[in-house]
């Protein structure tokens, strides 16, 4: 509420941490955390009590590419390894504007060839993320596939920003009931983290590898998309999922009633961000169970 146009990107990210970064819920309180290092990009372990061993879901937070951390998705991510069963993985890749792209999608990338070197690759892995990081687990899948590597099983997505140009209809159709972002807000984020190209141009925010909206979707794995029905940014996750249903991806998209953006992030407050959670963890449990 207090931020403005004089507001640092040190100081927002302090406040996101301090706004999500709150003690776990005492039945969580079993849950492990362990930091690592994978190739030089922090990560962190969670394990939940009843988490197996031999499977990662690979988290990437949101933000918009500029806040965001460890700290502020710790619960979520907490939540999401007690839903699915199995380990979380997240990512604290580095963000703009100190590190504007593709530099998270590098940070991706390091983080996937280091849990292939550990055994995990394949069927052994998935991915989630929220917002910005649900885009970068979309960038990461296709920059994989186009690479010949081994493609996670799954992904599960939380209201991915997938068009980073801002082109969807509900930028209009949502503006008056989405209390978190607004059109020009997007496209701010959007230049603050792109940056400019070579020839000190914008650079455009259509680039597939920024903005997995525009790629070429084809052999992606089975994706779980969630959105809120009350965001400004539904027409990433509905334009997307179309899109990749054409090439042949097989995509779950729900679409939340009265929700906003990233609504998973509010579950002492939304029993619909429970729900929604838990769903989330039966698609990886049951996308696991079913690979070789």
């Amino acid at each position: 509420r207090g931020w403005n146009r004089n507001t640092s990107v040190a100081q927002m990210r302090l406040d996101w941490d301090a706004l999500f970064g709150y003690d776990l819920p005492p039945e969580f309180a079993g849950t492990q955390t362990q930091p690592d290092s994978a190739q030089g990009v922090p990560v962190q372990w969670i394990t939940a009590t009843n988490a197996r061993l031999d499977k990662v879901v690979v988290y990437f937070h949101g933000g918009g590419f500029q806040v965001g951390s460890l700290r502020s998705h710790h619960e979520l991510m907490v939540r999401l390894s007690a839903a699915s069963a199995c380990r979380v993985l997240g990512v604290d890749y580095r963000l703009a504007p100190e590190h504007r792209f593709p530099t998270p999608l590098q940070d991706a990338l390091a983080v996937c060839k280091w849990l292939a070197a550990q055994g995990f690759r394949g069927a052994n892995v998935a991915l989630g993320g929220d917002s910005a990081g649900g885009g970068l687990a979309l960038s990461l899948l296709i920059a994989l596939r186009d690479a010949g590597e081994a493609l996670p099983v799954a992904a599960a997505l939380m209201s991915p920003w997938t068009d980073l140009s801002a082109s969807g209809e509900s930028y209009v159709s949502r503006a008056a009931v989405d209390p978190i972002h607004q059109r020009p807000m997007i496209l701010a984020m959007a230049r603050n983290y792109l940056g400019k190209d070579g020839q000190g141009e914008d650079r455009d925010p259509r680039d597939p590898q920024a903005s997995p909206l525009f790629a070429d979707l084809h052999g992606l794995p089975s994706l779980l998309i969630q959105v809120g029905d009350r965001e400004t940014v539904l027409s990433d996750s509905t334009a997307f999922a179309a899109k990749a249903q054409a090439a042949g991806v097989q995509v779950q998209l729900d679409v939340w009633p009265g929700m906003i953006h990233v609504f998973q992030q509010f579950p002492r407050e939304l029993p619909q961000a429970v729900a929604a959670i838990a769903a989330m963890g039966d698609f990886l449990k049951q996308h696991f169970e079913h690979s070789v």
